[in-house]
């Protein structure tokens, strides 16, 4: 398949998120990235329900929510009424991960799991069969602009490996220090999505960002 793009709001100008949302609408990306972060798992505060409601009733894109939050189980059901497409927690969060992934998909969303960047794939093994997507942080999670972490591009291999060799069909999301010039090649080493934030929303045309990471190869 073509990977896809999903430009993360949380670069977006807060002040006028309507504005930079339709933008991602007319623009070639796939899905819209939402970091949604509490304060405990990570050292930052980011989008509530509020801000999540009012996203999705202007988004045209799939929401791709991603959960930096303690105890996800807890909203599950509130992100899926909020619109979330494809619903992403932390393995490091989850004590109980194969039954949040399985609540996660009975609420007819799609299931992801993010690795953060000292988490080894490995540890994903016995729970692939069960996952629609993996999410490799490329920089330590809670804040955006931060330096994309090199030891990623073997991380993302061996997944691929892992993913392949086991007949899977579960899509590879990397989010952290993405733009045009480290894509391509992570494409190569077997990414499907890319999340991309401070590269799209502080370019001089973010549409035209968008289009070049999408026509990558």
């Amino acid at each position: 398949m073509d990977h896809l793009v999903s430009p993360s709001l949380l670069a977006a100008d807060f002040g006028n998120l309507e504005k930079d949302i339709r933008m991602v609408n007319s623009s070639q990306a796939d899905w819209l990235h939402l970091d949604i972060m509490d304060g405990v798992f990570v050292p930052n505060i980011s989008f509530g329900f509020p801000v999540l409601e009012y996203v999705s009733k202007i988004s045209e894109k799939p929401l791709d929510v991603h959960l930096m939050i303690v105890d996800p189980d807890r909203y599950l059901n509130r992100f899926r009424d909020t619109g979330a497409a494809v619903l992403t927690v932390q393995y490091e969060a989850c004590i109980h991960l194969q039954k949040t992934v399985t609540e996660i998909k009975d609420l007819g969303m799609k299931a992801g799991v993010a690795l953060n960047p000292h988490t080894p794939v490995s540890h994903l093994k016995n729970i692939l069969c069960d996952l629609d997507m993996v999410l490799i942080m490329t920089v330590n999670p809670g804040f955006g602009g931060q330096k994309f972490i090199m030891e990623s591009y073997k991380k993302i291999e061996e997944l691929r490996e892992m993913i392949d060799s086991g007949g899977h069909d579960v899509l590879i999301e990397v989010d952290g220090g993405i733009d045009t010039g480290n894509a391509a090649k992570l494409i190569k080493s077997g990414v499907n999505v890319l999340v991309a934030g401070n590269s799209v929303f502080s370019s001089s045309d973010p549409a035209v960002t968008i289009q070049r990471l999408k026509n990558l190869s």
